[in-house]
């Protein structure tokens, strides 16, 4: 079983830093109505929880985006 980490802290009403062993993010908004997501990683996130089981979520990310290495050995 792998070993994570993960805290919330509330810095003021509506406003929560939210830590893990990779990234950092600020999530803003309250139980009801839109929350926005903002990561280190460049995530946001926007989400909305609906009447009943159902939840609305829609995740972009910035101009950073992940290269492949190439290994340059053998060459």
């Amino acid at each position: 079983m792998p070993l994570t980490f993960r805290k919330s802290f509330r810095i003021l009403p509506g406003v929560r830093l939210n830590l893990n062993r990779r990234s950092w993010s600020i999530t803003t908004g309250g139980r009801h109505g839109p929350r926005r997501t903002h990561s280190s990683t460049g995530r946001r996130t926007t989400s909305m929880d609906l009447p009943g089981p159902f939840g609305w979520r829609r995740t972009t990310h910035s101009g950073r985006t992940r290269r492949n290495r190439r290994s340059w050995m053998g060459r």
